[in-house]
């Protein structure tokens, strides 16, 4: 049995976001395109090096990113939209993804089940031009300092088709024929550079459909078979389920399975795997940041080596390493029992070293007893809370409901024009208020200077608000680093890093907090803004709060409790922040929860588990709001229509929604559900700096009185602005709020 390592990707941000920095220095004028270019490829070889010194034998390589790399394949395979036509080069892609004054950007959603975004690629019966430059200049790199461990990543056909928007009455078919020949002449060319093997990554076959796509799996893989480059069909995140019997028949030399989800080693254990391919054991997980446990690791891995006595193996992550930070050594702050359980990309490839060796007998027990000591250590450092495991088994059914309907409740709730203007929450976080922040942490700022500093921050955007005439005005977050971060700081049972950043999108990075023991609020975390706020106002002032189910899924959770536990907990230190926000006088409290949907199983089958204890987390943390508390919950960028009567479980009574860039998708399928509540239409893309005219925003609110009520109907942007600058957000606001004054005029409405 032949065992050696593999990665099948790696963080692309660089260790101090230097992709960050030179995109949005690229962005405002500052830095030329050549020097953004630089920047990418000192990054990209950079992480070469360290995959190189770790002692990995195969290295992906070619997944670095200017933005996303399902837009490098769409740009690869010339799939652009005819409205970026008139584009070319770098002002073309980055178009693609940000859109320009009058251009819509490509939609945004989540990459299967993560917080990472892709662009969604809009396919048309056309002729590609395929230009691969760049990725076989990248390979060319990689291979001077790799040599043949530099394995080329590539996104599969039918997971590229599969994740796209296709025009109506396309024909599939024709479509998987005219991107056949286009990768066979990458493969070709990857051939002639003396490429080995190549990561071929189909994700897609995960889902609850793939068996749908079989023909086209089968036709595809059996062309590229006619090139003779052995191929690595790569999938990740879940198991194969019933594609299994023909997934392992396809004409490729290796298969990459992840075993840290589903149930993969069971399918292998009633089918079989083939002995003429590789398996790619996927045992260390790339989507947490939890060192190995070696009794619980070796045993599975060694169950695998037994079943496929003679099969040639690789030992690798479960999936790329983009979605865990680059390295926990540089985590100085964190507790030193935290920190020893700790495994970001850099120790990762060390266990998938450790693994491989003692696996293949290699005497490695002092480094297993070393681990071992340190989850004990952990395990004396974090032990349960009594009052929050109390409170979880007291729980009853009136915990999870509001004490009226919202039929009954409705007009007990504040009065508002029709159509009323809201924003989603956050405002600019400019430059000033980053640094304010920066300066409270080092302690250069007492408590008192940085409350009073955010203060004036509060009260020039009550003000601006005032001014523009928004009816439902927020306090701006200038406070908050992130809507996640913010609570967890303020929450036991939570740690944060120094260094911790993953992509989101783009140049958007963020630092997910750690969940490693019991979650408890010890005093209120948002009350004190929002009274600063409500007393400067006459209008009602929304409290804000970010919903258990998103604080879940954009932390790296525990893994010794279930992810219902871990909700449930958070959902009560919620709750008490619901009520002690009624209690301070707030009427309208939003709880958002954009990664709801996120949290989907990819098998259809496991759905309905999730969402009875996600929405009951949510209901948890609201049903104990007063009548006339109106709950609002914010959701973006991912699709509502198969989950829509669990939606109006929540029982929100107003729910905002992006819709900008899914082309009213997302209104459709609220329409067609029979959805009751109320409904803010996300007017205007605020990923994109462009501001939108009046006359658009009126044209998307038409759309929005076309399918649903007008008494259902608020106006608001399609989710936070923190990332624009007031230069953008104020004439947006401005012209979102007019058009709401014209679409009242033609209706002949009035105010209540």
């Amino acid at each position: 049995m032949q065992i050696q390592t593999a990665t099948l990707g790696y963080p692309r941000i660089g260790k101090n976001r230097e992709v960050k920095k030179a995109l949005e220095a690229f962005w405002s004028g500052k830095l030329e395109s050549e020097a953004l270019l630089q920047t990418i490829k000192e990054v990209e070889e950079t992480n070469w090096k360290i995959q190189l010194e770790a002692g990995i034998d195969k290295i992906g390589v070619g997944d670095t990113s200017l933005y996303d790399h399902v837009l490098d394949w769409m740009f690869r395979f010339g799939l652009i939209p005819e409205r970026f036509q008139q584009f070319s080069g770098l002002e073309c892609y980055f178009v693609m993804a940000r859109g320009k004054e009058g251009i819509a950007a490509l939609e945004m959603t989540k990459w299967f089940d993560t917080n990472y975004h892709y662009l969604v690629p809009e396919i048309a019966e056309k002729t590609l031009s395929a230009d691969f430059s760049d990725f076989l200049e990248r390979v060319c790199r990689a291979q001077k300092i790799l040599g043949n461990r530099a394995i080329p990543i590539v996104l599969g056909p039918c997971t590229l088709l599969r994740l796209s928007k296709l025009e109506p009455n396309i024909d599939i078919d024709k479509i998987v024929s005219k991107l056949i020949p286009l990768y066979i002449n990458l493969l070709t060319d990857l051939k002639n550079l003396g490429v080995e093997e190549v990561q071929m990554h189909e994700p897609a076959l995960v889902l609850g459909d793939a068996n749908s796509w079989k023909e086209h799996f089968q036709t595809a893989y059996n062309s590229f078979s006619s090139v003779g480059l052995p191929l690595n069909l790569v999938t990740y995140f879940d198991d194969l389920g019933e594609t299994y019997p023909w997934v392992i028949e396809l004409p490729v030399s290796a298969i990459s399975l992840d075993f840290t989800r589903g149930r993969n080693l069971e399918f292998i254990k009633n089918y079989g795997f083939p002995q003429d391919k590789r398996l790619g054991v996927g045992i260390v997980d790339a989507r947490n940041i939890w060192q190995i446990y070696p009794e619980k690791v070796l045993p599975i891995l060694q169950e695998i080596v037994l079943t496929l006595h003679g099969t040639s193996l690789h030992i690798q992550p479960s999936a790329s390493l983009q979605f865990v930070p680059d390295d926990a050594k540089r985590e100085k702050q964190l507790p030193l029992q935290l920190r020893n359980v700790l495994s970001f990309a850099e120790q990762k490839l060390q266990e998938v070293i450790f693994l491989a060796r003692t696996i293949t007998g290699e005497n490695t027990q002092v480094e297993q007893d070393f681990l071992e000591s340190n989850w004990s250590k952990f395990e004396q450092f974090s032990p349960a809370n009594q009052s929050v495991q109390g409170r979880l088994k007291t729980l009853n059914i009136a915990d999870f409901q509001r004490s009226l309907s919202y039929g009954l409740r409705l007009d007990s709730q504040i009065p508002l024009p029709l159509f009323p203007t809201t924003t989603i929450g956050s405002f600019p976080q400019t430059s000033e208020v980053r640094q304010l922040r920066v300066r409270y942490k080092r302690s250069e700022l007492s408590q008192e200077a940085y409350q009073a500093a955010i203060d004036v921050q509060i009260a020039d955007s009550i003000k601006l608000q005032e001014e523009l005439g928004l009816d439902v005005l927020v306090h701006g977050e200038f406070e908050r680093t992130d809507m996640v971060e913010f609570f967890g700081q303020q929450l036991s049972g939570f740690a944060f890093t120094e260094n911790g950043w993953v992509q989101s999108y783009g140049s958007r990075y963020v630092r997910p907090p750690i969940i490693y023991g019991d979650v408890v609020r010890t005093a209120p975390m948002t009350v004190r803004e929002f009274k600063v706020a409500q007393s400067l106002t006459e209008k009602p002032v929304k409290g804000m709060l970010t919903g258990p189910v998103t604080i879940l899924n954009w932390s790296y959770a525990r893994t010794d409790i279930s992810r219902q536990e871990q909700a449930f907990q958070i959902a009560l230190a919620l709750r008490d922040e619901v009520a002690d926000l009624e209690a301070a006088g707030a009427k309208v409290i939003q709880v958002d929860e954009p990664a709801l949907r996120e949290g989907l199983p990819l098998k259809h089958q496991r759905w309905s588990e999730y969402l009875s204890w996600a929405v009951d987390a949510f209901l948890l943390a609201t049903a104990v709001a007063q009548p006339q508390t109106q709950i609002h919950t914010h959701m973006c960028y991912c699709e509502f229509g198969d989950i829509i009567k669990d939606i109006e479980r929540l029982d929100a009574d107003v729910i905002s929604i992006e819709n900008s860039r899914s082309n009213n998708q997302t209104l459709r399928e609220i329409t067609e559900a029979g959805y009751t509540h109320q409904v803010g239409n996300g007017v205007y893309d605020i990923h994109s700096p462009v501001v939108p005219t009046t006359e658009q925003i009126l044209q998307q609110l038409q759309t929005g009185i076309a399918n649903l009520p007008m008494k259902q109907i608020w106006v608001n942007p399609d989710c936070g602005l923190k990332t624009r600058r007031w230069s953008e957000v104020i004439p947006s606001i401005k012209n979102m709020v007019e058009a709401a004054k014209v679409l009242r005029v033609s209706v002949n409405a009035t105010p209540k």
